[in-house]
């Protein structure tokens, strides 16, 4: 009588221990469900917040600016005879390419001058193509590349899912061809109209810096911040600082 009454105790205790056990496991597993969901659905709500912001403030820009993208059109024309629009296919967001719309700033030909040219590159680390005076820009080139001008059918990505109004700029193929690992952060996310390096002296800021800069918006995006960047964009665009 008394081994049956210490068998039933150490069953009970066994079963007390190991009962305290799965329950703590239950606790801790819908803990981390839970947190996993409020974490899903904070990403979820901060992505659509923006997806709604960058297709209204688009929509509306587009329309605000249809006077200027007539004049602009006109002056392209009548210069330099040849498309208005120029379209580039763009590296976005986790490597998927897209065609991406500019207002034309350079003569026809200047695809097949680039290469005559490359040994005058003047962006440090190689990766980015840029020349102070490029002989392939036109005249209505140079305004509109000085005030950002040339980006503004870049809209219509924005509208398109492809571009946000912030993030970082999407490169050429040729340009993710030559990133290193560390380079490839600026693939996280989805490309923008203008970002920390644009607002902070654009084509004089070199390549490995703009890198850095991409990752440190990428690491600190909020909606917030990317209204700051909107509006410090604004006196950026009006003086040219940097532009080229």
């Amino acid at each position: 009588m008394i081994e049956q009454t210490h068998e039933q105790r150490l069953r009970e205790l066994v079963l007390a221990r190991y009962g305290r056990i799965d329950q703590a496991a239950f606790r801790h597993r819908w803990r981390f469900y839970l947190k996993r969901a409020g974490w899903v659905g904070v990403v979820q709500g901060a992505y659509l917040l923006k997806r709604v912001f960058d297709i209204v403030s688009a929509a509306i820009l587009a329309v605000l600016l249809i006077p200027v993208f007539v004049g602009v059109a006109l002056a392209i024309r009548l210069e330099d005879p040849g498309p208005i629009l120029f379209r580039q296919t763009r590296v976005g967001r986790w490597g998927s390419l897209f065609t991406m719309w500019k207002f034309r700033s350079m003569y026809t030909d200047a695809e097949k001058r680039k290469k005559e040219l490359m040994a005058n590159n003047e962006m440090q680390g190689g990766v980015i193509f840029k020349m102070r005076n490029d002989p392939r820009v036109t005249k209505v080139g140079r305004i509109i590349r000085k005030t950002s001008i040339d980006e503004l059918p870049q809209l219509w990505n924005v509208i398109k899912g492809d571009m946000s109004l912030v993030g970082p700029r999407p490169p050429v193929p040729q340009e993710v061809d030559q990133y290193s690992l560390s380079d490839r952060r600026r693939l996280e996310v989805i490309p923008g109209i203008t970002c920390i390096w644009q607002i902070s002296g654009r084509s004089e800021i070199p390549f490995d810096q703009q890198v850095e800069l991409d990752a440190q918006y990428i690491q600190s995006q909020s909606f917030w911040n990317d209204i700051k960047i909107l509006l410090k964009t604004v006196p950026a665009l009006l003086f040219g600082t940097g532009a080229y």
